[in-house]
Formats: C-alpha cells, structure tokens, sequence
C-alpha cells in the first residue's frame, strides 16, 4: 500500500492549515513589516470588479478634477471617510449634494478593496500610502515621481496607460522619460 493512502482526513487537516500558514507568512516582507495581503491578493488574483468598476455619477463627479481613482484602490473605511470629508477634500472643498454622495457612496463600498488585517485608527485616505501602493511601487525612484511629466505619485495615468480603464497591468505601464 502507498504511504499517502493511510494518511487520516487529520492529515489532511494539518496539510492545508500549514499552507495557509506559509501563505500568512508570505505575506510580510523580509523585515517582518506585513502588508495588506488580502487587498494585494485579491488584485493579483484577477479579482478586478474594484478596478474597472464603473457609475456615471462617480466618473463625472470625481473626474472634474482628478482621474476618478478605482474604488477597489482603498477600503470601504477609507471611501467612507474620503465621503464624510469631502468639504476639506486635500485642501480642497469638493462638497456633492446629498443624491450624488447616496448614489457615489454605495458604490464605492460596493467596489472596495478588502480592509487590511492591521488597521490604524484613522483610514487611509491617500491610496500612495497603503501598504499594497507601497509593494507595487517600491522599485520606483524618488527622482522618477518628481518627472515633470508625471509630478507625483497619484497621477497613476502618466505611466499606467490604461489607468481611466481601471487596467493597472504592468503590461499596460510606459515611464515617461
């Protein structure tokens, strides 16, 4: 008889708890620091619903002054208080009448990236400061984001050509020289 087939359905147990755990593992880099793994995964996964979302409202609204930045960037908590804050919007007052938040506000929680296991006691409203923005984008230089054709790290449109499409495909990313 082969070893494997007097292996119990306890075996079998302590194997997938032990991947699961290799995978909690994995998702820290080399100096411990973890990163929103769940969020980074989801995105690797394939799991673009929050990427290439769309609702008119939000689009027009947002849009006006920036890319409309994909609802699956940050956490429902995050768009919550993006929402509830938009008359101090980063310096800013980007106040909406009462319909368009009723309208914008469910579809980004609808369309958000999963909370991160470690959270803060105030959401992140900047989507270059979360964890998953930081991993992607740890290759890029300090020198690179002050380019004038792409002025900062938000502008995600100057180097993901296919950002206003919600496609952030390291494919699709031309760095303007």
């Amino acid at each position: 008889m082969q070893p494997w087939k007097k292996w119990s359905l306890g075996t079998f147990g302590a194997i997938v708890l032990l991947i699961g755990a290799m995978q909690v593992f994995a998702d820290e880099d080399e100096e411990g620091e973890e990163h929103e793994g769940r969020e980074r995964t989801a995105y690797h996964e394939g799991s673009m619903q929050g990427l290439r979302a769309t609702n008119a409202t939000w689009k027009a609204e947002c849009s006006a002054c920036h890319m409309a930045y994909p609802p699956g960037l940050l956490p429902a908590s995050s768009w919550q208080a993006m929402m509830g804050g938009l008359d101090k919007h980063f310096g800013t007052d980007a106040s909406l009448d009462e319909a368009a938040v009723k309208e914008i506000l469910p579809f980004l929680e609808a369309n958000a990236a999963p909370e991160p296991r470690k959270s803060s006691a105030e959401p992140t409203l900047r989507i270059t400061e979360t964890a998953w923005f930081k991993h992607e984008h740890d290759e890029i230089s300090a020198l690179t984001w002050k380019n004038p054709k792409i002025k900062s790290a938000a502008n995600c449109a100057a180097c993901h050509t296919q950002a206003e499409q919600g496609n952030f495909d390291e494919d699709t990313v031309r760095i303007p020289r």
